[in-house]
């Protein structure tokens, strides 16, 4: 089956894992991810302005690739997922906006008909954690994982629609589909100090202490997350408790991780 992709910036450069192992994955699971030509960057946060709409455009042209291509879209940051949906979400709902972007868009007309999924949807929805489990040749028996979900996959709850943002169970699943035992705690869904990290970084510091502190004492030896902001700020926090990308964790228990030049 093939899925349009979009990677975005960060996973070119700092995040090259949580891309490489999804890439990998994907095609071990019969996914073909065929990357969106000349995409740009995404923006990295959704402006809830509609007369903002230059930094829009970029997500505006990556959905429509993929519609052109008859193909639904793949995303895996969950901050790249965030802008994209929201901004597909304005484009079916609001119609001074997709008035506008279209008058942008000349004669390649968008209407918002691409379907997105995140890449744990494409897990769950396409894939399913069944065939996964089937797929496993190296469960992570005894591993206790805590999933992080952050803010941007759940967040707003009706346009993003992935789960329930209050008692989320995408990636506890996703982690028993590996082999692994997933550890529930009060604040995998709570931010880790986000995008106040340059202009706060103490305030960063203290909300991502307080996650990794939570996960620890409910026994998580190990975090998962699909958020480069996030793997940032948790790794910075200084508490001593690993941190790693999901699709890393997903090519280990598919035997890939030797495919890599890690």
């Amino acid at each position: 089956m093939k899925m349009s992709y979009f990677p975005g910036c960060t996973l070119k450069n700092k995040a090259t894992d949580l891309d490489v192992y999804a890439r990998l994955s994907a095609e071990a699971l019969d996914i073909m991810l065929e990357e969106i030509e000349n995409w740009q960057c995404c923006g990295g946060m959704f402006t809830s302005s509609n007369d903002e709409v230059a930094t829009k455009l970029s997500s505006v042209r990556v959905l429509n690739s993929a519609f052109k291509k008859g193909q639904d879209l793949v995303t895996v940051c969950s901050a790249c997922h965030n802008v994209v949906k929201q901004t597909n979400n304005a484009m079916q709902t609001d119609s001074e906006f997709a008035s506008k972007v279209n008058n942008y868009m000349g004669e390649d007309k968008y209407e918002g008909q691409t379907k997105i999924y995140h890449y744990l949807e494409m897990l769950r929805d396409v894939v399913g954690f069944e065939k996964i489990k089937e797929k496993v040749v190296n469960p992570l028996k005894g591993k206790k994982i805590g999933a992080y979900y952050g803010c941007l996959l759940l967040r707003p709850s009706k346009v993003m629609a992935m789960d329930n943002p209050e008692n989320p169970t995408i990636l506890e699943d996703f982690i028993r589909a590996i082999g692994a035992e997933p550890v529930i705690y009060a604040q995998r869904n709570e931010c880790c100090g986000g995008y106040v990290t340059l202009e706060s970084p103490n305030s960063a510091k203290k909300q991502s202490n307080r996650v990794l502190e939570n996960a620890k004492a409910n026994g998580a030896e190990l975090i998962i997350t699909a958020c480069p902001l996030c793997l940032y700020n948790l790794k910075k926090s200084g508490a001593n408790i690993p941190v790693v990308y999901f699709t890393e964790l997903l090519a280990e228990a598919l035997g890939l991780k030797e495919q890599t030049n890690d």
